[in-house]
């Protein structure tokens, strides 16, 4: 073993530059605990401004195409939305054929997103995290910000935001893999429902974040809303080089120095577990993608997970304009309130997803909380579609009860079922298979995410309420395909309803 003195040289040298900013300012060492927060608070701010980047479109989707064919052009004449209230559009998006082109951007991006997530799953186990996920977010910057040039540079070509947002879709697929391995690395599995609940709301703080910035730079020119937010990730993916710590090995610290201060209750082993502990990390082979999807839950969770993105995301992409094209009350909201109205949508995906991971935690049963919220989406959506014009507080409530149910599977499936199957106790250890578990079981979700958008996009041109039916039998499916881990998990309650009995009647006899 090294002496004192070399093993200090050796953990300073390991330590990142904003560690050790920290630590000059705090007159002393990081505790590992302070790693935790660092980490919790980075990764949320990383994926904030993944979602960030990600809802810009949604929110200039009705600047770029004011005029779709579905807004009734039998209304009555003072019932018609004019050219003052949304502007004359954006060549090509503003022709006849505007909406569909707008879904084929839509899905341009989330095809190559999804596409990018296996191989962004494979790559973040077999190397530097933190490396791969800032170059992930300068890209998603650059090209997000490429879109919003299109403004000043007067492009009209449909081929250029194709592109753009095609090349963008990759950038943005090295995000999820990554925080979820990183945080992973330093959590570990008591409460894993209800603290990664609670960590992925930055999946809707980063929606509302967009939504807001989007929509109050509109009236600068729709340029800057995509521009601003490719800044912000600019900033925040610098955070993430400088700041974050990969796993405790990676930056020399262990998680016996706060156990020699706070000791662990003869209760609390799990508290201070990590997600895996092998013994000699070194030596790890990463799991290969084949044998991924072979690990028990893989399948149907990202099975089910295609249909909930289905759903969701058709929600990310054309909710505000869904409600700029709806009269409310008899009246037509501005692109700019109807942004900031969608943005009730996340709020109550917060709550969703918080409640989805207590929930599962409470009853040790993710399948059948996660298949439950799908069931209660679909009345959610049948009566936001039926009842959601009657006026704006309906409209709001039925938005967030319906984000609730739509985004709380979700949220589930995507964080505390990733990590739970990417650390199943048929991998005996490895630790070098959450990256890749997570992003199968993401990729295949971001498939369903594409195809969403797309056929709203050629669906809504003649009925919004089809896509609405399409969006409650996507539910449904999702519901449906987890029927056999729900079943198992409603088996193993009555076994250990039985198990737990048995003593008393034993007692009794």
């Amino acid at each position: 073993m090294g002496s004192a003195p070399e093993l200090s040289l050796k953990r300073s040298s390991s330590k990142l530059l904003g560690i050790r900013a920290i630590e000059y300012l705090k007159g002393g060492p990081v505790s590992f605990k302070t790693h935790q927060a660092i980490v919790l608070i980075v990764t949320f701010l990383a994926y904030t401004s993944y979602h960030a980047t990600r809802k810009t479109t949604s929110i200039v989707k009705s600047v770029l195409d004011p005029q779709s064919s579905d807004i009734g052009l039998s209304l009555p004449k003072k019932k018609r939305i004019s050219s003052s209230v949304l502007g004359n559009g954006w060549a090509p998006f503003n022709e006849s054929d505007g909406t569909s082109l707008l879904g084929d951007v839509d899905v341009a991006f989330l095809s190559f997103y999804a596409l990018g997530m296996y191989f962004s799953g494979h790559f973040g186990d077999r190397c530097n995290l933190r490396i791969f996920l800032t170059v992930g977010m300068l890209g998603t910057a650059l090209f997000t910000s490429l879109f919003g040039v299109a403004y000043w540079a007067n492009i009209h070509n449909f081929y250029y935001f194709l592109v753009v947002q095609m090349i963008a879709g990759l950038f943005q697929s090295t995000g999820w893999p990554s925080v979820v391995a990183v945080v992973g690395n330093w959590f570990g599995k008591s409460k894993r429902g209800l603290i990664m609940g609670i960590w992925n709301a930055h999946t809707s703080v980063g929606n509302i974040t967009g939504s807001l910035i989007a929509s109050a730079m509109l009236c600068y020119g729709w340029g800057w809303s995509f521009v601003v937010p490719g800044l912000m990730m600019t900033f925040v993916g610098l955070m993430v080089f400088f700041l974050l710590p990969v796993a405790p090995e990676s930056v020399g610290v262990s998680r016996e120095e706060d156990e020699c201060n706070s000791p662990k209750k003869s209760g609390d082993e799990e508290v201070n577990e990590p997600l895996l502990a092998p013994e000699n990390p070194a030596e790890e082979e990463p799991v290969g993608f084949l044998e991924a999807w072979k690990i028990p839950g893989v399948a149907p969770f990202a099975l089910c997970l295609f249909f909930a993105k289905l759903v969701a995301y058709t929600f990310l992409y054309w909710l505000p304009f869904y409600v700029s094209h709806t009269a409310i009350d008899g009246k037509y909201l501005s692109s700019e309130t109807s942004g900031t109205l969608s943005t009730l949508f996340d709020v109550g995906g917060v709550l969703g997803g918080i409640l989805a991971g207590h929930i599962s935690d409470h009853l040790d049963a993710r399948a059948i909380t996660a298949a439950s919220f799908m069931y209660c989406a679909i009345p959610a959506l049948f009566f936001y579609r039926s009842y959601g014009h009657v006026s704006l507080i309906v409209n709001a409530a039925l938005m967030f009860i319906t984000g609730m149910f739509v985004n709380g599977p979700y949220a589930l499936i995507t964080t505390a079922v990733s990590a739970d199957l990417g650390t199943h106790k048929s991998l005996r250890g490895n630790s070098r298979a959450l990256a890749t578990v997570t992003a199968i079981i993401d990729g295949t979700g971001s498939i369903g995410a594409a195809i969403g958008p797309l056929l709203t996009g050629y669906i809504s041109a003649k009925s919004w309420s089809a896509v609405f039916t399409m969006l409650m039998i996507a539910a449904l499916i999702a519901g449906l395909l987890l029927t056999r881990l729900v079943m198992a998990e409603v088996a193993a309650k009555i076994e250990e309803s039985r198990s737990n009995r048995a003593p008393e009647c034993s007692l009794d006899v």
